[in-house]
Formats: C-alpha cells, sequence, structure tokens
C-alpha cells in the first residue's frame, strides 16, 4: 500500500517569496509532493538516489537534444569523455592567470565607498569575460552580456515564446563563432572551441548540432551560473565578516568556502528527471513517464544530513555538498567555475578592506526557476 504524495504548488506566489524556506518547509512536512508540473523530491538521500539512477530516472526530459544534460548510458558516456578532457587540472592551471587578470582589470574599475551591485557590475561582466577569454570568443562580449539580460527577463516572464527566442538567438551566436572557424580551416585559432570542431566520437567528426548543443551549454549555463554563485558568495561575505577575515588573511581553503556558501544557499534549484518504470521513494509510489525534479537547492539543506541549515562547516559538510550535483550528470565544468569564483573572490578580498551590503538598498531575492539573489548592492571599501 502506498501513500499519497501531498500536492503543493511550486509556482504560487507564497511560495516563491522566500524559495529556501518554502523548501525547508516542504521536506520537513512532506519530502516528496505533486503539482501539475510532476514530483518534486526534496530531502538529500531521495535526490542522491534518484540522481544515481539514470535507468529509472532518465535525463531524457525534453525534445530538444542537450549535449550531454539530455543523455541517458550509453549514450551519454561516449561524449561525457569528450566533455571531460576539457577540464582537466592542467588545462585549469594553464587558463587562472588570464583569469586573474580579467578579475583584476574588473575590480580595479569598481569605485569604492559607493554602491555596486554583485551581480550587474560584477558577476555579469566577470561571467562574460571569463568565459570569452576560455573559448576564445573574443569580440563576442557584449553580444553576451545583451543575451544575458534578454534571457533574465524571458525567464522571469514565464512565457515559452521568449524562452524560446532566446534560445534561438543564443543559438545564432554560438553557430556563428562555428562557422568562422570552419571557414578559416587551418587558420582558426588554437582555442577549445576550434578543438571542439576537430573531434571525433567512435571515429566520427561531431555534427554542428551536437557541437552547438555542447557550447550552449558551456557558455549559456556557465554565464549565469557564475554570475549567481557570485552574487551568493558576496551576499555571504558582506553579511559574515568573520568569515570575510579569515579568507582576507589566508586562513581559510577559498574553494572549499566558496562550496559552503552555495551549499547554504544554493542558487541551482532543480534539474529534471523522467521515470521510466515505476519507482518508489519511501512510501511513495511514482508512476513511469512521470517528471520529476530533483531540488538541489533543498537537498543541500537537509538537516539529517547537514545539522543546523545555515552553519558554516566547510570542511565537514564538504563530502555531501551536492552544489554541482552527483551521479553521471555531476556537473563537468566544476573545475572551471570553482577556479573562476574563487579568482574572482580573491581579487575582491586583495583590493579591498571591507566588502559590506550598502547601507540604503535592500538586496533583491530571485523567483523560479533561478535561486540566490538578483540584486546584492554592495559597499566596497
Amino acid at each position: 500500500m502506498s501513500a499519497q504524495i501531498p500536492e503543493w504548488e511550486p509556482l504560487a506566489e507564497p511560495q516563491l517569496v522566500d524559495q529556501r524556506g518554502t523548501y525547508d518547509r516542504m521536506r520537513a512536512a512532506c519530502p516528496v509532493a505533486r503539482s501539475p508540473r510532476g514530483v518534486t523530491l526534496f530531502r538529500h538521500a531521495d535526490v542522491v538516489a534518484a540522481a544515481n539512477d539514470p535507468v529509472t530516472y532518465s535525463s531524457a526530459t525534453s525534445a530538444y537534444r542537450a549535449v550531454p544534460n539530455s543523455l541517458d548510458p550509453p549514450e551519454h558516456a561516449r561524449f561525457r569523455a569528450v566533455v571531460d578532457a576539457f577540464f582537466t587540472p592542467e588545462r585549469m592551471r594553464s587558463l587562472e592567470p588570464r583569469i586573474r587578470t580579467i578579475a583584476g582589470e574588473l575590480v580595479d574599475a569598481l569605485p569604492r565607498d559607493a554602491d555596486v551591485d554583485a551581480i550587474t557590475d560584477i558577476g555579469n561582466p566577470f561571467a562574460v569575460r571569463a568565459q570569452a577569454e576560455w573559448l576564445g570568443w573574443h569580440g563576442a562580449e557584449g553580444q553576451l552580456l545583451v543575451w544575458m539580460a534578454d534571457n533574465h527577463r524571458a525567464i522571469r516572464s514565464g512565457e515559452r515564446f521568449r524562452t524560446a527566442a532566446v534560445a534561438a538567438a543564443f543559438d545564432a551566436i554560438v553557430l556563428r563563432q562555428v562557422q568562422h572557424r570552419r571557414q578559416l580551416g587551418r587558420a582558426a585559432p588554437d582555442d577549445p572551441t576550434t578543438e571542439l570542431l576537430r573531434l571525433t566520437i567512435d571515429g566520427e567528426p561531431l555534427n554542428d548540432g551536437d557541437i552547438v548543443s555542447i557550447l550552449r551549454n558551456w557558455t549559456g549555463g556557465d554565464l549565469g551560473s557564475i554570475a549567481a554563485a557570485l552574487g551568493v558568495v558576496l551576499h555571504f561575505l558582506a553579511t559574515h565578516e568573520p568569515v570575510q577575515d579569515a579568507l582576507r588573511r589566508g586562513a581559510d581553503n577559498c574553494a572549499a568556502a566558496v562550496d559552503e556558501m552555495l551549499r547554504i544557499d544554493d542558487p541551482f534549484l532543480v534539474n529534471r528527471r523522467v521515470t521510466t518504470v515505476a519507482a518508489r521513494v519511501g512510501e511513495f509510489a511514482i508512476e513511469p513517464a512521470t517528471r520529476v525534479y530533483l531540488n538541489w537547492t533543498s537537498a543541500n539543506r537537509d538537516e539529517t544530513v547537514f545539522g543546523d541549515l545555515d552553519a558554516y562547516r566547510p570542511a565537514e559538510n564538504a563530502a555531501h555538498n551536492l552544489v554541482y550535483g552527483t551521479g553521471i550528470h555531476v556537473c563537468p565544468g566544476r573545475p572551471l567555475a570553482t577556479m573562476e569564483l574563487v579568482v574572482a573572490v580573491q581579487a575582491l578580498l586583495a583590493a579591498t578592506s571591507r566588502i559590506e551590503l550598502a547601507p540604503a538598498a535592500e538586496p533583491v531575492r530571485e523567483t523560479y526557476p533561478v535561486g540566490g539573489w538578483r540584486h546584492v548592492p554592495l559597499r566596497l571599501s
């Protein structure tokens, strides 16, 4: 006998006002909930189990092919091997000095003792310049900033025709980069974009659709992710002076600190799966072909795993931190994202004596399908 899955409405205004608080309450009251959109898993153990069972919980949730995110085994493994090769420690060490230069230039240009916004003035321009440097898309920074603004507006509108339009616009930006390198042939710049065009899987070159999909995932996903993550990290530092001071002195591991700040306030809310067969989560039965949402933000605050939800304990919580996911779809770009975030934080700390919230403006939260902060007004000194 199975219990009936409780109903909820994740997009109702009361839920959106405080998404983290909503998920904390849902996790305690009913760790599985159903809405017209699908079934949401809130508990750490359930999210981890689903993410590690790609046979039952397929990632093929859309009619659109996303490489490697929407791929299931065995196809996923072939593409994942290609993607992972771009994020080796050696590649990240080679790229890091260039990203440090970008971060230093951006921080040096920020005003002191005047309001700056963590997302629009720091996160967005840093993400765009860092990605353009990595992929060799120099000259496209302005296009990418415009697209980020259009994409955020489309997401907040909830209108599918607008999100489809910005997705098509981004594909056009990516395809221009691909076509430019194809036209240059052997004279194409030596960068990851060109390298991707020359790779093969099972002896066959990647088709343009898969190349665009990989680059869309790297760029479209990472631009918003880096900006959102920086917003969370800088808000945390501004409101936790002892942590800020410890990092400024070099007393704490910056990468571990950033991961823990993102665990406490995970801006990457959910990923989707679809059940291929009947499944069970505790006492609840889930029918085949049900869309399932893995709620990372909730799982990262599960008190049965982390104890005090908001306690800052980087070392103790690292092993269970799900900011970058888990299972076969764990984020392949984690080494790049971590390096970029650490470099940005270190540049800001080195150039300032204090980072605090601006006295005359309030931070503004983001709402579904995005987490974290929309605006974080800061004062640097």
